[in-house]
């Protein structure tokens, strides 16, 4: 061992570097943790991955809504036009 180390070149942080996620400080509702640590547990998986997915979830479903609605509004707006052509004609 020696007497003097030099840590001037020395970096803060973990020593492994996570890519593609960042470690963050956040406030949850204590019931929350407490419901996502009991999840996790009987799952056999980690609580901050269960968190991490039902985020996923919810931002993918988002997602998935607004598709759903941009499509519906304009498959309206092109049906309508042609609906209304079509009921002025006498059949």
């Amino acid at each position: 061992m020696k007497d003097e180390y030099d840590f001037s070149e020395g970096k803060r942080g973990a020593l492994i570097k996570s890519k593609g996620k960042t470690r963050i400080t956040i406030y949850i509702d204590d019931a929350v943790l407490e419901e996502f640590r009991t999840r996790a547990e009987k799952a056999g998986t980690g609580y901050q991955t269960m968190i991490n997915t039902a985020l996923n979830e919810y931002l993918n479903a988002g997602n998935e809504r607004v598709i759903i609605e941009s499509t519906l509004r304009r498959v309206i707006r092109e049906e309508i036009p042609r609906l209304s052509q079509s009921a002025s004609i006498p059949g």
